[in-house]
């Protein structure tokens, strides 16, 4: 009677393993992982089978030797023997993976410079992402994973939180959300914006190997690119030195020459003019092949006074650039003597700023002003229109002063803060800034600042366009609409003849079997 009661309990112990497998395929699927919630939906998968052959022995006793069981053990051996093929099968593909880009456009395969790339690397390469929840990682890790199936195991990739682990961002110098760090033994790249155009460069420049020296100009009280504070620049130099640049300072005044290996000069907004002999060597430098970069803050924010400034002469007379004599009142700054510039000219250093503004505390204006034969120039970065370049800077200094456009005297916005000059010849590359603070420690994280900066002296180095990808020509789809009679025709067809034919079959196969029944 005992065993009779027990007996009736024998299903539910099978409904509780049925329903714990489906359970633990569910976590399965969805964590990929071997957790304790799976351990539990396994461990009761087993103890309602135990339960199961414990309440009712006699129903395990017939499954296991009756005429069902001989033919369940035939179809065990087969599902077996499927299985395995299967599993034979999926170990071969795994092991011999291969990838078929089936879009006309060939647009999830890397250029061929990118897999010439690839597998020129001399060494392991590992690349780290660092994104936080506020920005999609999705389309850097597609890209990285190309990589890594392309790399033929030189190329790694891992994907980091810095707000998680703000220790592992603050040691690989992240100032900006969702960039890569590319690195090679003991050297590393900084890829800002990610595209495959971009990683492939940072490859390129860590397989050649080559340093390039930028010297910061000292002596006239610029910005300190050793320096900790706010006003320092020790940001642009950390990023530098993290994309494979020798930052060194130079004091012409006490070396009287140009070191050999400059490549790009930084003047970094000097409190004092320049001598004529500095501007003299700074001349020569150009003339060889050099490149610099050039950022004065407006007369006021300087000990310049009366003094002239040989180096905006210089820029002025060889280059066709004015650094003007006013201060830039931005109306659409909550500041107005901070400019906001929200417009940049079509060049490689601003190509990927647009759409982002950029700060400039107390800036000049920046002009091209007339042409010069042999050399190209482009203004590069505009306020918005709600501005002006004020030039009665004595009556900036006065109590009360009301500060106000003067139509023909002052410069209208949008106001030029920045421009560049190229030579057509022997690749002279200048870009001159109408300020300085906008890229010291305490801006160079604000919007488009520090990747403004960064791009330029890139620019100026001759790293911007290491290597040119193979585009992918989009082909162009054009889907025409049918006109409203074919629309008709196809709603009718689809909703009501199609669907009716199969109704009416049915109920002539149903009067059909009625009439014979």
């Amino acid at each position: 009677m005992m065993k009779q009661n027990w007996r009736r309990f024998a299903p539910f112990a099978l409904y509780l393993s049925g329903i714990a497998t489906v359970a633990a395929l569910v976590l399965y699927i969805i964590q990929r992982e071997w957790n304790l919630y799976l351990q539990i939906c396994l461990g009761l998968v087993a103890i309602g089978m135990a339960l199961f052959a414990i309440m009712d022995p006699e129903k395990v006793r017939i499954a296991l030797t009756g005429r069902q069981a001989r033919y369940g053990s035939n179809t065990l051996v087969m599902s077996l023997a499927f299985l395995g093929i299967l599993v034979v099968i999926n170990y071969l593909v795994y092991q011999n993976s291969k990838r078929w880009d089936l879009t006309e456009d060939k647009i999830n395969t890397l250029a061929p410079e990118t897999l010439e790339t690839l597998n020129s690397l001399k060494a392991p390469v590992e690349a780290q992402a660092f994104f936080t929840s506020r920005t999609s990682p999705e389309y850097a890790q597609g890209l990285l994973e190309q990589y890594k199936f392309s790399a033929d195991g030189k190329f790694d990739y891992q994907f980091i939180d810095p707000e998680a682990d703000p220790i592992a961002a603050q040691n690989a110098n992240i100032t900006r959300d969702g960039s890569i760090i590319v690195r090679m033994g003991d050297r590393q790249e900084a890829v800002s914006f990610v595209s495959e155009k971009e990683m492939t460069a940072a490859l390129v420049r860590l397989i050649s190997e080559e340093n390039v020296r930028v010297y910061f100009l000292t002596g006239h009280g610029e910005r300190d690119p050793q320096g900790t504070d706010e006003n320092a620049y020790s940001q642009v130099k950390s990023t530098l030195e993290g994309k494979n640049y020798q930052v060194e300072s130079l004091n012409l005044l006490s070396t009287h020459k140009l070191p050999e290996d400059a490549k790009v000069i930084v003047i970094a907004g000097p409190r004092v003019p320049l001598t004529d002999e500095e501007v003299d060597l700074l001349q020569v430098h150009l003339e060889t092949g050099g490149s610099m970069i050039v950022m004065e803050e407006p007369l006021p924010m300087t000990e310049f006074e009366d003094q002239e400034d040989p180096l905006a002469r210089y820029l002025y007379e060889s280059f066709g650039i004015t650094l003007g004599k006013d201060l830039v009142v931005d109306l659409t700054s909550q500041q107005p003597f901070v400019a906001v510039a929200n417009q940049y000219g079509e060049h490689v250093i601003t190509e990927k700023l647009q759409g982002m503004v950029s700060y400039f505390p107390t800036a000049r204006s920046v002009q091209s002003t007339q042409e010069m034969p042999g050399f190209s120039q482009i203004e590069l970065v505009f306020t918005a229109n709600q501005s002006w370049a004020e030039t009665d800077l004595a009556g900036l200094g006065e109590a009360n002063a009301q500060v106000q456009p003067d139509e023909g005297v002052d410069l209208m916005g949008p106001v030029p803060l920045a421009a560049l000059i190229e030579s057509e010849a022997n690749n002279q590359r200048i870009v001159v800034f109408g300020d300085v603070d906008f890229a010291t420690n305490s801006n160079f994280g604000q919007f488009g600042n520090g990747d403004l900066l960064i791009n330029a002296i890139d620019w100026a180095a001759e790293q911007e366009n290491l290597i040119n990808l193979t585009p992918k020509e989009p082909t162009q789809r054009v889907l025409v609409p049918p006109q409203r009679y074919t629309q008709g025709l196809i709603l009718f067809g689809s909703v009501f003849l199609l669907p009716g034919i199969v109704l009416v079959a049915g109920i002539v196969v149903w009067i059909n079997r009625r009439r014979r029944g």
